[in-house]
């Protein structure tokens, strides 16, 4: 199992720790879609009774990062072609209402902060790094709206698909398209046109989602 060992034993939050391990290793990837989350095993490795670790799976579960298997217990789950539709048509509602609002709010410093990941995102040649410097992005524009449950929900809901992003940007032509439509997006929100953007926003998403549904078999492979 791919995962660093801490010990926590003393720790009194302990199972917010260990949700974060595993919330962050399935997020990176590191955890494949399918695979075992063992109790004992996970309790040893972070020298914790099982307590804190069903506590931590629990939650996990609750935001769709793992499923319980009648004989197997509970496992990384994985995306039907239903789920990642309904999740990219749930974000086409939400993201744009989110830079409508955001756009008078943007300062220059968040424009400059925006404009610096942008341009990390269209510089990298790093596909290990593509999926956090495109949600880099997307939140440094957000962030400036405060709309603090839409952004709990968008966060959690990327989180379910932030593991296959990578590797759609890479088996397709992600990477040339989202560098063109981040920089009208930013442009948009530099301009001041919020409908713009929030426009902008709504195709960049529904692009996303057309091509991740066209490779969803190679994403899960």
């Amino acid at each position: 199992m791919k995962l660093t060992a801490v010990d926590i034993s003393k720790m009194a939050s302990a199972s917010t720790i260990v949700f974060q391990e595993l919330r962050n290793a399935i997020i990176k990837g590191d955890l494949a879609v399918g695979e075992p989350l063992r109790q004992d095993e996970i309790a040893k490795l972070f020298n914790v009774s099982r307590i804190p670790v069903r506590e931590a799976l629990s939650r996990l579960e609750e935001q769709g990062l793992v499923r319980t298997q009648r004989y197997r217990g509970a496992v990384v789950s994985g995306l039907s072609a239903e789920e990642a539709a309904e999740i990219f048509d749930f974000r086409m509602l939400v993201e744009p209402e989110i830079v409508r609002r955001a756009v008078p709010m943007m300062s220059a410093d968040i424009l400059g902060k925006a404009r610096g990941h942008c341009q990390a995102f269209s510089e990298s040649r790093d596909p290990m790094a593509w999926a956090e410097l495109n949600r880099d992005f997307h939140s440094e524009l957000y962030n400036a709206s405060e709309l603090k449950f839409h952004l709990e929900v968008v966060n959690n809901t990327m989180n379910r698909i932030e593991r296959y992003l990578r590797a759609q940007l890479v088996l397709s032509d992600g990477m040339e398209r989202a560098n063109v439509e981040h920089f009208a997006i930013l442009e948009a929100c530099e301009a001041g046109d919020a409908e713009e953007a929030a426009a902008l926003t709504a195709a960049h998403i529904e692009g996303v989602k057309r091509s991740f549904l066209e490779h969803l078999s190679l994403l899960q492979s």
